[in-house]
């Protein structure tokens, strides 16, 4: 299996993406510069974390003009699945590939901690693996990741189970006090109608290893990697 880890001018988490993939799953990884035009072949597509082009106007806000886009939002439409992590789900849901926005931690404060993230739907090519309601101990970076949603949408990706992610405390409780950044509903990550698509705040690829706190994190990688094994879809 082929993971493609994109690179944007200011990602700063594209190597932890690639050790994750590469040396700890045992899987081939590529990184695939924002000027490229193909995936390289790639079986699944990681969006990592950090400041995309400095982050200027908004977060993501330049990345999804890239060239490497066309290729990823095609990647998209064929049901390939994609993974954005922290910056990489700012850049997804600039470019409509998620719906809602990440705006400005509620307290303006930029956080970096562990946190609890409860899974919602095992539905998904990321979550399979995992059980409904586990909690997971993730690492969080960032200043913008508290997310936000029209009424509408907010009840269209909650009707339709589309909330994956959320804040929690040890215990799996959903509360204000465990939520870093003030999203709504305590959501921490999404995905797409065709469930293909999953965009999340925390660092997954950064909880793979006992030594780094946690491995809670790699039931995301274990669960995209059966998923293509079990369907066949793997590049050729």
């Amino acid at each position: 299996m082929k993971f493609a880890v994109i690179v944007f001018p200011g990602s700063n988490c594209d190597h932890d993406a690639y050790h994750a993939t590469k040396h700890v799953l045992g899987q081939d990884a590529e990184f695939v510069w924002h000027k490229d035009t193909t995936l390289k072949g790639a079986d699944v597509v990681i969006l990592p974390g950090g400041f995309s082009y400095g982050d200027y106007l908004r977060t993501g806000a330049i990345a999804q003009f890239s060239p490497v886009m066309t290729a990823v939002r095609e990647f998209a439409g064929s049901g390939g699945p994609i993974l954005g992590i922290c910056n990489g789900f700012q850049v997804l849901c600039e470019a409509k590939l998620l719906p809602g926005a990440l705006l400005r931690n509620k307290d303006l404060k930029f956080h970096c901690e562990h946190v609890g993230v409860r899974v919602e739907q095992t539905s998904t090519p990321f979550t399979n693996r995992a059980s409904a309601g586990q909690v997971l101990k993730l690492p969080i970076a960032h200043g913008e990741g508290n997310y936000f949603a029209d009424q509408v949408t907010l009840e269209q990706l909650e009707s339709s189970g589309r909330v994956i992610f959320r804040y929690c405390d040890n215990g799996g409780r959903i509360a204000d006090e465990a939520n870093p950044n003030g999203s709504l509903n305590g959501i921490a990550g999404i995905c797409n109608d065709r469930r293909n698509v999953v965009g999340l705040m925390p660092h997954p690829e950064r909880a793979c290893e006992s030594a780094l706190g946690s491995e809670d994190g790699l039931v995301l990688f274990d669960s995209v990697v059966a998923s293509l094994a079990s369907s066949g879809a793997l590049m050729a």
